[in-house]
């Protein structure tokens, strides 16, 4: 299928949005639990709730319609999302089996010959530390993409092969936030140190800006930004990292954040990992940051009672 622009009507955007989702499901074959209204449908182990042209995916809290579910899981593009669901007749589904994420090849965006637009968004308007950005950068986790000049945010295999990257737009207003194409949620950005602790965050500025107010002995541990609610990456460091023990789970101070936080360190309590649930005082660690202004970098203790590495 065509990734090219491709022109469609109102009626045949609406026919997508609209598509029903138990349909499109049992003809790929895949298995539905019937409860009561909805159907039930599941995104490896995880539950995704659909009733008519509606999902709901019960543990990152995100939901849609026909065509934002097929975008998500079957990683299609808008316009492939709306020629699949519309086919090639009149209210048809395509015929042809989605694309499987894992057929998606990773390519990571191609390089800026320099990183000033990089530099002075993360260091001027995020407030990181030029000394912890600068570690970052010189391990290839940090660069500023060509064309577009956004920040790239990289994770590593322990292999040391590239397997995930997470982009954020340097503009101003609104920025651009996604992954790459083909990314492996399992490997997202993330530091791997030697000591027994790791921390979870949700992006990857959250977990500069964390370390920029705790940078006493910081590149002994390890920290992880899920870019989602997700614990994928956390899961996979735990597998790659059988010395760490202990788990601060340091999601935004909102709703969904801390619902996912929640979830998480159940999981982990079955696993016998211990865990604590650590809050910044505003919504996120960049906005803590980012308030925290000129004051005098503070001990690794004070943000966060009970946190001692």
């Amino acid at each position: 299928m065509g990734t090219g622009y491709v022109r469609f009507t109102e009626e045949q955007r609406e026919r997508a949005h609209r598509a029903d989702l138990v349909s499109l499901l049992k003809s790929q074959g895949e298995r539905l639990k019937r409860s009561g209204s909805e159907h039930e449908w599941r995104d490896g182990s995880q539950k995704v709730t659909i009733r008519g042209n509606l999902w709901f995916h019960q543990y990152d809290r995100e939901g849609g319609d026909a065509v934002g579910f097929v975008r998500r899981f079957y990683n299609m593009t808008y316009p492939e999302a709306v020629g699949y669901l519309l086919g090639e007749g009149p209210g048809e589904l395509a015929a042809s089996p989605p694309v499987p994420k894992e057929t998606v090849e990773f390519k990571l965006p191609p390089k800026n010959d320099n990183m000033c637009r990089a530099y002075g968004y993360l260091l001027n308007r995020r407030g990181i530390d030029r000394g912890v950005l600068v570690a970052f950068v010189c391990r290839g986790m940090v660069y500023e993409s060509a064309g577009h000049h956004n920040v790239v945010f990289v994770g590593y295999d322990k292999e040391g092969t590239a397997r995930h990257a997470s982009l954020r737009g340097t503009g101003e207003g609104k920025a651009f936030k996604g992954n790459a194409p083909g990314s492996l949620p399992g490997y997202s950005f993330h530091w791997d140190g030697r000591s027994r602790y790791l921390c979870l965050f949700e992006a990857p500025i959250d977990l500069l800006s964390f370390i920029s107010m705790h940078k006493r002995g910081w590149q002994a541990h390890s920290y992880a930004a899920a870019c989602c609610l997700s614990d994928q990456v956390l899961s996979q460091c735990l597998a790659d990292n059988p010395h760490i023990r202990y788990v601060y789970l340091c999601l935004d101070n909102d709703g969904p954040g801390q619902a996912a936080a929640g979830r998480i360190r159940e999981r982990l309590d079955t696993q016998g990992i211990p865990s604590q649930i650590l809050l910044p005082s505003h919504k996120d660690w960049n906005e803590d940051l980012l308030h925290q202004g000129q004051k005098e970098e503070r001990e690794v203790e004070a943000p966060c009672q009970g946190l001692q590495f």
